[in-house]
């Protein structure tokens, strides 16, 4: 039997700290999860070993309060776009959040430390602010734990993550169902990824808890196969019964695009998420990947048909809360 944890999630509420969180529960696992707005998570309130806490995470002090009872902590914060152009809100959440995590930890003797980056991260030579601010991030944790004793590190590169409830795969369906057909024209529409599902994701957070040989690596998860942009929106598109002649949208149109998007709330599409779209979101072969994790990843083709047949986060809610209420009914017959 895997050894149980007290483990603290920073970024649970999103997409990807969702699916883990549940299934860390899953493993019997006593989650912490932090949120600066409880109400967000309440998908997550159903989970019996869940504890929900409205925290500033950017305080050090709230941190090591937060952590004082924790053996591992995962930190899963990243945003994609910031309000304006100088990469300030990039830096606190890329680059001085994962350092004051990582410092907490370092303080308060938590055994292990998770944390997520992405593909293409490069400090100094990264396209994009993001990508850059993403490798700042990932120095900035081995600065402050590369010669601890006691915190162990491990950092995982994704690429594009796809699942119930994503921003990926979703987006294109309801831009697919916005435009016209016959044509959908397609910004970065060469750009190379090998999308990953979030339950493989999921799953090297959970294997690399326990295993020693994890400490101090850098994992690289991709899917099985590598596409362009413009063949995922076309097969998108051919399964949600949108047929659309997906065409590239010329470079100096799309950065006009986005200039425009850039001011539209949430921003679908800014100039820095094209100059990500530069640097190709596949694995280099030259560090670890799922395979050294002993997971087999999962095929796009065989999760996008049913993905696209599901109603996203809210039927993963509902088949969670009937699963444990089906516990919970067990556990009165049997008392």
């Amino acid at each position: 039997m895997a050894k149980r944890h007290s483990i603290c999630i920073l970024g649970g509420t999103g997409f990807v700290g969702q699916h883990l969180a549940a299934e860390l529960v899953r493993d019997g696992h006593q989650v912490k999860a932090l949120t600066r707005y409880r109400p967000g998570g309440r998908e997550l309130w159903i989970l019996p070993t869940l504890d929900m806490r409205e925290a500033d995470v950017h305080d050090p002090q709230t941190l090591e309060r937060e952590f004082q009872d924790c053996d591992a902590v995962i930190n899963l914060v990243g945003i994609l776009n910031e309000n304006d152009r100088d990469g300030e809100r990039f830096s606190d959440a890329h680059v001085e959040l994962p350092r004051k995590i990582a410092q907490a930890c370092l303080d308060t003797g938590v055994r292990r430390f998770l944390h997520m980056s992405a593909l293409g991260a490069d400090a100094d030579n990264g396209p994009s602010a993001y990508l850059r601010s993403k490798g700042a991030g990932e120095q900035a944790v081995r600065s402050v734990l590369e010669d601890s004793d006691t915190t162990r590190w491990t950092l995982f590169r994704p690429s594009v993550i796809y699942g119930h409830g994503d921003s990926f795969i979703n987006r294109f369906v309801t831009l697919l169902k916005l435009s016209p057909p016959p044509f959908f024209p397609l910004p970065g529409a060469h750009a190379r990824m090998a999308p990953v599902y979030v339950g493989d994701v999921a799953k090297a957070f959970q294997i690399a808890l326990d295993d020693r040989h994890t400490a101090g690596k850098i994992y690289e998860l991709c899917g099985p196969k590598s596409y362009t942009l413009q063949e995922l929106v076309s097969y998108i598109a051919r399964q949600s019964g949108r047929h659309r002649n997906v065409i590239p949208m010329p470079e100096s149109i799309a950065r006009l695009q986005a200039r425009f998007a850039e001011k539209i709330p949430g921003k679908p599409l800014s100039r820095d998420n094209l100059d990500s779209l530069k640097a190709d979101s596949v694995c280099s072969g030259e560090q670890p990947g799922l395979a050294e994790l002993g997971i087999e990843p999962t095929l796009l083709e065989a999760q996008v048909p049913v993905l696209l047949h599901k109603v996203g986060a809210r039927a993963r809610y509902y088949e969670y809360r009937k699963e444990f209420r089906s516990h919970e009914r067990l556990d009165d017959i049997t008392r």
